[in-house]
């Protein structure tokens, strides 16, 4: 007797959802987090049996949704009906990431939304390494809007929102430059390295505390960016948004609180509703991490950042 592999069955019975029509064109199928929680399988079993649904034409992935059921054939049509080059590799991959997260992202899975073998890849990408660098590398090409304000701090705001911009609508990328010690060899993003310090230039800072205020921006921008990833991920995993989720945390927050054991933070909350959305978040630190800069600029010259203790 034949035992089925798991991800077909698991593939199997996300299809007989669809064909009964209780999943329609649109709808979210289960994420690979989720199949790894309600199938207990491994998350390369759930990858694979997303792949297999995709290559059937059953599913496809939405940026910032997930993957979704498919009008049958229409974007396979699409996809396969153009040539395989590095440009649409790029683009598909970061659709596919938008969609489903950085986890999702393999040269085989990238191959099934084209319908060819992943050796017909690499032919245009060496290794998921280089997709990744491509990929943030064709983000970053992007330009911030409009023209270049006067002054070091509308110059700073505006690469740090146009940072916080790239980083909503492609979640994965902060992760992907998280590495300050060991940045990734991007020209474009080295680009906005260079008009952050253009901002720095002139202004009496020496070269350590120039790259540092560069860092330091950089840093909080990807930190605070990082729950963005978490948020996109806890959605797909939850099915409920950061409301929801809270309403249905809120007997046990409460348990908490009135044990008495958090008397500033229960004084908090109590007559202000307080929502924290990340992006206002964001704008607090922002203002507060240039007013430092502010500092910095205003005090004495050519002070090193290293202080005795």
């Amino acid at each position: 007797m034949t035992v089925e592999p798991p991800y077909l069955r698991i593939a199997g019975d996300i299809r007989r959802r669809i064909a009964s029509g209780e999943l329609a064109p649109g709808d979210r199928v289960p994420s690979t987090r989720r199949i790894t929680q309600d199938w207990g399988v491994a998350m390369a079993t759930a990858t694979k049996a997303l792949a297999t649904l995709n290559q059937e034409g059953l599913v496809r992935a939405v940026p910032g949704v997930g993957t979704v059921v498919a009008e049958p054939d229409r974007e396979r049509r699409a996809i396969r009906g153009q040539g395989l080059t590095r440009e649409r590799i790029i683009r598909t991959a970061i659709a596919l990431v938008d969609a489903e997260g950085l986890t999702a992202l393999s040269m085989r899975r990238v191959a099934t939304e084209f319908g060819t073998s992943t050796m017909a890849l690499y032919r245009h990408v060496p290794s998921k390494g280089e997709l990744v660098r491509l990929m943030s590398e064709a983000v970053f090409s992007e330009e911030p809007p409009g023209p270049r304000p006067s002054g070091w701090r509308a110059q700073l705001a505006l690469e740090a929102r146009w940072l916080w911009d790239l980083y909503e609508r492609h979640p994965w990328l902060a992760r992907v430059m998280a590495a300050l010690t060991r940045p990734m060899a991007s020209p474009h993003a080295m680009r906005y390295t260079e008009r952050v310090l253009s901002a720095l230039s002139g202004l009496g800072l020496t070269p350590t505390q120039m790259i540092h205020v560069h860092l330091a921006l950089l840093g909080y921008a990807q930190g605070v960016a990082m729950a963005i990833e978490l948020e996109s991920q806890a959605r797909q995993d939850t099915g409920m948004t950061p409301e929801q989720w809270m309403a249905s945390n809120e007997p046990r927050m409460e348990a908490i609180q009135t044990t008495g054991a958090y008397p500033t933070l229960s004084t908090l909350f109590g007559e202000d509703e307080f929502d924290l959305e990340l992006g206002t978040l964001f704008e607090f630190g922002l203002e507060r991490m240039l007013d430092g800069v502010a500092a910095l600029i205003e005090g004495p010259r050519g002070v090193s950042l290293r202080r005795t203790p």
